[in-house]
């Protein structure tokens, strides 16, 4: 089949891979990425147009002047209809097969032989230490989160921060000032084969000996209508205890960051009512002996994505049936994630006050019970008026 040809018979088809993508990429074409903020979060094709979903109408005129485009979302579902919509506007327009993840598998096969753990590792003891070393280790400090004898469960989802995590773990046995021993675990909850082959790919460039079991949880939440994500982040919570505890651990690692904290603070104060943090340590309450713990507590969500751009590392977000839907943002609230709009508004309240973000942090450290209406206290209610006189 001559070049031709193959262009004829490419433009008659909507979905291209990922091989195809590049070419058309390497030929001035653009790439246009629809995805909400939280999912792009977990990486992007380089120089792609960030255009969310529910604003690609208003950019029609700009991208007519494109010599073609190549619309991805999460998985491919979602942008095979907007290319669709592009093209009954006179754009030639396509859509990547299977979305992101596709592209990241294309990118894996491009470095399959690539040994890189030696370069990425002396980066975060010499680039990266200020940023990330040494507030992983102040957290471990300030917070007691390590202990003589422990054996930690690093809970690994396949994302840049838990990855992160597991390789500063790594560093801080390296130099332990105690003795502690490390599991890597990862749960397969009914991942996709191409999300499977990402996370292995990823622990094995990174040099992360994972320990990966399976379970169904996927199937199980996917006939929940109301809050699958939520059903589904508990019961991860439950089966990672169990298996962490199975294999003689005593703490399970989860990979929230300093940008996770705030959110949460302000979350609870906005939709909650309340006054509350994800603290970094709790005692499980259902697995007696078992602790959590939450090292990168200091760590900012910026500081680890510049690492991983650096270092050319690409990873994806959970892969399940609701991924494409669950958490794009929705400006009539019918199916906003509340996390990415507050994330939206810290950012727009940073635009006039710098110091927003630490702030919100020292806000629970901070607070004066005298000047509490109410608070409550080993699940007893106290209120001001209960010694006011």
């Amino acid at each position: 089949m001559s070049e031709n040809q193959k262009e004829c018979h490419m433009e008659e088809r909507i979905e291209l891979t990922a091989e195809e993508m590049q070419r058309l990429l390497a030929d001035g074409y653009a790439a246009v990425d629809i995805r909400d903020a939280e999912s792009r979060a977990y990486g992007t094709i380089p120089q792609a147009l960030v255009i969310p979903k529910d604003e690609i109408e208003s950019h029609i005129e700009e991208l007519r002047y494109k010599k073609g485009v190549i619309v991805y979302c999460a998985q491919g579902r979602i942008s095979v209809d907007v290319a669709e919509m592009l093209r009954g506007h006179g754009i030639e327009a396509y859509s990547l097969k299977r979305g992101y993840v596709s592209w990241v598998m294309y990118c894996m096969e491009q470095e399959k032989n690539s040994l890189r753990q030696d370069e990425i590792e002396s980066g975060i003891r010499k680039t990266w230490k200020k940023r990330l070393l040494s507030p992983f280790a102040k957290a471990v400090k300030t917070y007691e989160l390590i202990k003589e004898g422990d054996r930690i469960a690093v809970c690994i989802s396949g994302g840049k921060d838990s990855m992160l995590m597991a390789k500063l773990f790594q560093e801080l046995k390296r130099h332990r000032k105690c003795n502690f021993e490390l599991t890597f675990l990862v749960m397969d909850p009914g991942y996709s084969e191409e999300n499977r082959k990402v996370i292995e790919h990823n622990a094995k460039l990174l040099g992360i000996p994972i320990t990966i079991f399976e379970t169904d949880i996927f199937d199980i939440v996917y006939e929940e209508t109301k809050s699958p994500c939520y059903l589904c982040a508990r019961m991860r919570r439950g089966y990672l205890y169990a298996k962490a505890k199975e294999l003689g651990c005593n703490k399970i690692a989860l990979g929230h960051h300093y940008d996770d904290v705030i959110e949460t603070i302000l979350m609870g104060m906005l939709y909650g009512g309340q006054i509350q943090t994800m603290m970094p340590k709790l005692h499980s309450t259902n697995f007696e002996g078992m602790e959590l713990i939450r090292p990168m507590y200091l760590i900012r969500e910026d500081d680890i994505k510049s690492w991983r751009d650096s270092n050319g590392l690409r990873f994806i977000r959970c892969a399940c049936r609701f991924t494409d839907t669950c958490s794009v943002y929705d400006p009539e609230g019918k199916n906003a994630s509340k996390r990415v709009e507050t994330k939206m508004l810290i950012a727009e309240l940073k635009k006039t006050n710098p110091d927003i973000e630490s702030h919100i942090f020292r806000s629970v450290e901070n607070v004066n019970l005298a000047t509490v209406i109410a608070y409550k206290s080993g699940g007893e209610r106290h209120h001001f008026l209960d010694s006011y006189d």
